[in-house]
C-alpha cells in the first residue's frame, strides 16, 4: 500500500511539474518577447482581410511573379524560418546587446523631416508607448528605417529574408519597434516585403492610380477612427492584419499605411 501511495504521489508531482512547464512555456510564447509588458493597451479591431493569403507551398515563385509581383499585394506564410532571429529580437536580448547604441527616430508623418538620435535604451524607456488619437504625426517619434547597418549587422545577418526576389533587384532591410496605436500614414515607394516578428500590424493599401484621402500630418490611428468608418464602398482599401511569421508583399508605388495593434517588432525588405 505504501509503495502504491508513493507511486501515486510521484506521478502527481510529475503531472504538476509538467503542467508548470507547459504554463511557463505558454507564458514565454504569449508575452510577445517581453515587449507587451510595458502596457496593457492593445487595439482589438483587426478589421477584415481582403488580400490573398497563401501558404508558401501553395504559391510557386513563378505564380508569384505572374499574379502579384507587379499587380497587387499578397500575404505569404511559412516562406522562411526566423525562429533564431525572433529570439534575438526579444526585449531582454535587444536591450542587452544594443541598449547603449544610438538609434535614429523619425516623425511619423507622410513628409517626414525631423530626426532625433537617442540611445536605444532611452527609446524603449521613454518613447515606446501607446499612441493617442489627437497626437499629430510630427509629434510622434517612430523607430523604423534609419538603421545603422554596421552596428546592427550582427542582428540582421540572422534574418532570413523572403526568397521571392524580383528580377534585377536586391533587398535592403528596415527594422523597427513601435507601440500600440502607432504607424505610418499613407505614402508610397518601391516594392517590398514586411514581416512581423512580435505583435500585430494592420495594413491599408491602394493602387497607384487611386490616391487615398488623408491628411499627411494626421496619424493612421486618427484616420482609422475618423475617416475609415465613413468611406464609400468604392473607396475602401485593400487591408489585412498580419501576425508573427506572416509576410506582406506590396508592389511598386502602391499607397500604404500601417497601424500597430500591439507593441510590435517588425522588419521590411525593400526591393530596389
Amino acid at each position: 500500500m505504501e509503495h502504491k501511495k508513493a507511486v501515486i504521489t510521484t506521478c502527481t508531482q510529475f503531472v504538476v511539474i509538467c503542467l508548470l512547464v507547459v504554463l511557463r512555456a505558454e507564458e514565454r510564447t504569449d508575452d510577445g518577447g517581453g515587449w507587451s509588458l510595458n502596457s496593457d493597451f492593445r487595439l482589438q479591431d483587426e478589421g477584415p482581410c481582403n488580400i490573398d493569403v497563401f501558404d508558401s507551398s501553395s504559391l510557386s515563385y513563378q505564380q508569384f511573379i505572374e499574379r502579384y509581383a507587379y499587380r497587387r499585394p499578397v500575404i505569404l506564410k511559412g516562406l522562411t524560418d526566423n525562429t533564431k532571429f525572433k529570439l534575438m529580437c526579444s526585449k531582454s536580448s535587444l536591450l542587452q546587446h544594443y541598449g547603449d547604441r544610438r538609434v535614429r527616430l523619425s516623425t511619423a508623418n507622410t513628409y517626414s523631416y525631423r530626426k532625433v538620435d537617442v540611445p536605444f535604451q532611452e527609446y524603449v524607456d521613454i518613447f515606446l508607448r501607446p499612441q493617442s488619437t489627437d497626437t499629430l504625426g510630427s509629434d510622434t517619434l517612430y523607430f523604423f528605417g534609419d538603421n545603422n547597418f554596421t552596428e546592427w549587422q550582427s542582428l540582421f545577418q540572422h534574418y532570413e529574408s523572403p526568397p521571392y526576389v524580383l528580377p534585377l533587384t536586391s533587398g535592403a532591410y528596415s527594422f523597427g519597434i513601435a507601440g500600440p496605436g502607432t504607424g505610418v500614414p499613407f505614402h508610397w515607394h518601391g516594392p517590398g516585403y514586411s514581416e512581423v516578428i512580435y505583435g500585430r500590424k494592420r495594413w491599408f493599401l491602394y493602387p497607384p492610380e487611386k490616391e487615398p484621402h488623408f491628411h499627411p500630418n494626421r496619424t493612421t490611428l486618427s484616420w482609422v477612427t475618423e475617416t475609415y468608418p465613413h468611406l464609400p464602398e468604392d473607396e475602401a482599401p485593400l487591408e489585412c492584419t498580419i501576425r508573427p511569421g506572416e509576410v506582406l508583399y506590396f508592389p511598386d508605388r502602391w499607397w500604404h499605411a500601417t497601424l500597430n495593434l500591439d507593441t510590435s517588432v517588425f522588419i521590411s525588405t525593400f526591393l530596389g
